[in-house]
């Protein structure tokens, strides 16, 4: 028994797992960060250009 229980003390595969899945969470935070960075950026880039074609006068 106590040989299982040092072994189990020793043993750091959960402590990688952990590792794994909060790098994990931490790309996906930064992916979403990202994506509404860019959406809100292109949405405004889009509006913009809409108002400069519409206000072009070519009568």
């Amino acid at each position: 028994m106590q040989k299982f229980i040092n072994t189990f003390r020793k043993d750091e595969d959960g402590a990688v797992t952990v590792d794994w899945v909060v790098l994990t969470a931490a790309v996906v935070g930064m992916a979403i960060a990202a994506y509404t960075t860019i959406e809100t950026n292109a949405n405004t880039l889009i509006s913009s250009a809409g108002t400069a074609v519409g206000d072009q006068d070519d009568f």
